[in-house]
């Protein structure tokens, strides 16, 4: 069951600070779990590898590259109209997603001390990157005189309960998906620099090397627990929590086009390249795998998108709430039996092929 813990009366934002944007089913949202749960966990499966990532994780290699240099110390202000808002909207979703991350691992840290060391220092210093990441965009969206107040946000954003099987499955992919974005991005601009119109872009590379690390963290933790890939019940999670992380990410991404225009990509191509390789990449820790290549899978998640785009354009209409949401139900349920059918296209058993080099 999901249940989500009640938001505090928010106040009316400081002049610059920017009202996060309102939560819908497709922006990050705040979790918590299950601690005495998360505190049981039996690591002894893969003790040996956490202790050897929470070495790395102690080693702090990009202890020195979250630093504004130079580049950023200019007006941006030729930054202007759509492109503006968009990069804007791409800062705060971030911004959000890696706060989330923090606020989770930070906690998961704090109940998990003096019963599961391992795990506690690891969720501390997992907690310590997406602090570092979030205080970054957040630096980077006041150089377009907004930010956000993250100490409000986490006074009045919905936290929402996952039992700590689902955190794993979800941190894993959320983690993994991230590296894949950031790396396409950066080697992207790198081949073209003339769409490199701010200098965070050029942090991207070693940015992702931490959303990596996290991401083989919460792999070892699922390879740890049986539950989680040998049944056949984490088979049908696992292709729900895939398919989930995939059509969010299809919708944010063609919802936000502009921002890929900027930087010289094609959404859709981007989209799909994304999903491929976090597929690929998540076969090594799931037992099964989305079989991306079936010929109606992209085309269903894409009319998934054009559905979803015409559900924005009806909410930003005028007219009565009523009237409104009577026009988006036959598009929810397009959505839905869309993703129902691409839930029942068939995996690839990747337990099958774990022998198997490819």
């Amino acid at each position: 069951m999901v249940n989500t813990l009640p938001q505090s009366t928010p106040k009316q934002p400081k002049a610059g600070i920017k009202e996060p944007s309102q939560e819908t089913i497709l922006t990050p949202r705040f979790y918590t779990t299950d601690f005495e749960t998360a505190a049981n966990l039996d690591l002894s499966a893969q003790e040996t590898e956490l202790t050897a990532m929470l070495e790395e994780m102690r080693a702090d290699y990009n202890r020195h590259h979250f630093v504004r240099d130079e580049a950023f110390e200019q007006s941006w202000e030729h930054i202007g109209g759509e492109s503006r808002r968009a990069f804007i909207e791409y800062l705060e979703r971030s911004c959000i997603s890696e706060f989330s991350g923090f606020l989770l691992f930070k906690e998961l840290s704090r109940k998990l001390k003096g019963r599961s060391p391992l795990l506690a220092e690891i969720f501390q210093l997992m907690a310590r990157d997406e602090a570092r990441h979030a205080g970054f965009l957040n630096k980077a969206m006041g150089d377009f005189k907004v930010s956000l107040d993250l100490a409000t946000v986490t006074k009045t954003r919905t936290y929402t309960f996952f039992p700590i099987e689902w955190v794993i499955y979800t941190v894993y992919l959320s983690e993994k998906i991230g590296y894949w974005r950031y790396i396409i991005i950066y080697r992207h601009l790198q081949k073209h620099p003339e769409n490199q119109f701010y200098p965070i872009f050029r942090k991207f590379e070693s940015w992702c090397q931490d959303e990596n690390r996290h991401g083989d963290i919460f792999k070892a933790l699922l390879r740890s627990q049986p539950q989680l890939w040998k049944t056949w019940k984490a088979r049908l999670w696992s292709r729900f929590f895939l398919l989930s992380v995939f059509a969010t990410h299809t919708l944010t991404v063609h919802e936000r086009a502009s921002f890929y225009d900027s930087l010289g990509l094609e959404a859709t191509e981007f989209d799909r390249q994304v999903v491929r390789n976090t597929n690929e990449t998540a076969g090594r820790a799931f037992p099964v795998m989305l079989n991306t290549e079936h010929p109606k899978f992209f085309p269903r998640l894409q009319r998934c998108s054009g559905y979803n785009l015409k559900i924005s354009e009806i909410e930003r209409s005028s007219g009565p709430k009523l009237v409104k949401l009577i026009r988006k139900l036959p598009l929810i349920a397009a959505i839905v039996w869309n993703l129902l059918l691409l839930y029942l296209i068939e995996p690839i058993d990747t337990e099958a092929l774990r022998e198997t080099v490819r």
